[in-house]
């Protein structure tokens, strides 16, 4: 989802009464809430997790062959070292274009609030149901990613497979750990900015030209 504009700067900004500032205002915001916090962002969370397991799974399967001394693995190895760096690579793109896009979207988001001193629409931005969601559909990986790490590398027959079960495990939770803290980053910074934020009034609204 594309995200708003900033707020034009003070000297040419004008809008025809406050009305229709804060209207504008309570849509960037909004906007801005969906960006950050959206589901959708966290469907994508799991998805990029899941091609950075499926990176994973690929670069062990060479090191499995190997140590069972099947001779596909030296063709099939190759090949499927390839298809992991290809999918690891792009998870961990993903994963930095989404900090940065949060860091764009927080400093968008103290542009439109510093527009008026209006509050109800900067309280929104709370959303405690998802951040909420966030936080347990977060735990959710998490969990599972301890439990194949302990379990999978404690059941491992050999070492090939408790690389693959560490390193599987390890990816799956780092991936809930992402979720909780963006989770915990964003009520942090919505309740920061509530009390830090100097509100500049009406400065930027300019009366109707009769």
């Amino acid at each position: 989802m594309p995200l708003p504009p900033p707020p034009p700067p003070g000297h040419i900004a004008t809008w025809p009464d406050r009305g229709s500032l804060l209207a504008d205002r309570s849509r960037a915001l909004q906007s801005l809430r969906g960006g950050g916090l959206g589901l959708g962002r966290l469907v994508l969370l799991w998805l990029t997790g899941l091609l950075a397991l499926f990176g994973w799974v690929m670069l062990c399967m060479p090191l499995l062959w190997l140590g069972s001394g099947d001779v596909m693995g030296f063709v099939l190895g190759p090949v499927c070292a390839l298809l992991g760096l290809a999918a690891l690579v792009p998870a961990v793109i993903i994963v930095v274009r989404g900090a940065r896009s949060d860091r764009r979207v927080r400093e968008l988001t103290e542009a439109w609030i510093e527009l008026d001193e209006e509050r109800q629409s900067v309280r929104a931005l709370r959303a405690p149901g998802l951040s909420l969601a966030w936080l347990l559909l977060s735990l959710v990986p998490c969990v599972g990613g301890l439990w194949i790490s302990f379990g999978g590398t404690h059941a491992a027959n050999d070492r090939y497979e408790a690389v693959l079960a560490l390193g599987a495990g390890t990816l799956l939770w780092v991936t809930g750990l992402l979720g909780i803290a963006k989770a915990n980053g964003h009520r942090q910074w919505v309740l920061r900015t509530l009390e830090s934020s100097t509100p500049l009034g009406n400065s930027r609204t300019n009366s109707p030209v009769d």
